[in-house]
């Protein structure tokens, strides 16, 4: 156990020196050296001082960073929470049902390589650029992921152990509930972290062609006035959202799976 601790803070050393280097070097390029114009790469400090008076500032997007963070997060969970009550269940249902799976997989089939970024604009066309239209593209990417994974736990539950559950007298419902949802969790939660990351992919994408708030947005316009400081603050911040998801995930997954895996 010391052992394991030593090499995790050993990597965690290692992980805040590589930081630190990209930082130093990234300042030397451009506050020092100036090998890029600073509208086309401004240095780190900028860019500081840029997040930190986004805060309380509007300008140049019309919106606090909180304020596009909450527009953001407000559409990505309204997608995603459709997404996961209806994917997770039709995937169980798919790998458990075998009419379900004949009825529902060649449209699903269908549907799948279909990428969410190409009903943008059908959606604009259909909903304008309103938070429906936003919501729709990230459900699409949510709900993919969710059925593909929880689809898959299903089928690869070991059949040795539904034989067992068997022996012992359960019913297809027990088996499917004690034997093969608890093995399938795994799978899910894998799910899960893709549907995640899919649908800020697609809200990103959606808010970049056609929004009037959120992260993406205020990206957009920092690209239309040239301002890279507002750009790479937008992809901070969507960085900064991404590691918070994970660890949310992380804990969840140690809070609900069996065997969850130990950092």
């Amino acid at each position: 156990m010391n052992t394991a601790k030593r090499i995790n803070r050993k990597y965690k050393y290692i992980s805040l020196i590589s930081m630190l280097a990209f930082l130093g070097i990234w300042y030397l390029a451009t506050a020092v050296l100036k090998l890029v114009p600073a509208y086309s790469l401004p240095d780190p400090v900028k860019v500081i001082t840029t997040f930190v008076q986004k805060f309380y500032m509007k300008v140049p997007d019309g919106a606090t960073l909180l304020q596009n963070i909450w527009a953001s997060v407000k559409v990505a969970m309204l997608g995603y929470v459709f997404g996961v009550v209806i994917g997770i269940p039709t995937g169980v249902a798919m790998g458990w049902i075998k009419a379900v799976e004949k009825i529902v997989r060649p449209v699903f089939d269908f549907i799948k390589p279909i990428p969410p970024i190409a009903l943008i604009p059908v959606m604009i066309v259909f909903f304008g650029i309103s938070l429906q239209a936003k919501a729709i593209i990230i459900f699409f990417s949510t709900v993919i992921p969710c059925i593909v994974n929880s689809y898959s736990g299903i089928k690869q539950t070991n059949q040795i152990h539904l034989w067992v559950a068997q022996t012992f007298g359960a019913t297809r419902r027990q088996q499917l509930f004690t034997v093969a949802l608890p093995s399938a969790l795994p799978m899910i939660f894998a799910g899960l972290r893709v549907a995640m990351g899919s649908s800020w992919m697609g809200l990103v994408a959606a808010e970049l062609l056609g929004s009037t708030s959120g992260i993406g947005y205020m990206i957009s316009v920092g690209r239309a006035l040239l301002r890279s400081d507002i750009i790479i603050v937008g992809i901070l911040t969507l960085g900064i959202i991404g590691i918070l998801i994970s660890v949310m995930f992380d804990l969840l997954e140690k809070l609900l799976v069996r065997g969850g895996s130990e950092k």
